[in-house]
């Protein structure tokens, strides 16, 4: 059964999953015009094969520990830490232990954020 999307002014709880990590699975919190954002939930061991999407992602590390395999290298993410990935870039994430984290997606990428009026 899929978990229902978050509504504007909903608070979301995004904290460590703790003992209740294992069973859970990567869903949506939400998906807006501009946004999408997830839960990532990869158990040791397992990857997200590399792939791209057209606007920037963030993978932010909630628990545990993960890899972000882009082409200038790996990232090691540890709890509490923020990776910023540009768009169109190809990346894979592989989880080195029982791990999640809050994944943000650009859905509309801007092509003049310069033009912004005062």
């Amino acid at each position: 059964m899929a978990l229902p999307h978050a509504v504007p002014g909903q608070v979301i709880g995004v904290a460590p999953l703790g003992p209740l990590l294992k069973g859970s699975r990567t869903h949506a919190l939400f998906k807006s015009r501009d946004l999408e954002v997830m839960r990532l939930v990869l158990g040791a061991g397992d990857a997200l094969p590399p792939h791209r999407v057209p606007g920037e992602v963030t993978i932010h590390c909630i628990e545990g520990r993960c890899e972000v395999r882009l082409a200038a290298g790996v990232v090691a993410l540890a709890p509490g830490e923020l990776l910023l990935i540009g768009a169109n870039e190809v990346h894979g994430v592989a989880a080195v232990s029982d791990c999640s984290a809050l994944v943000t997606l650009v859905l509309k990428p801007s092509t003049h954020l310069d033009a912004v009026e005062p």
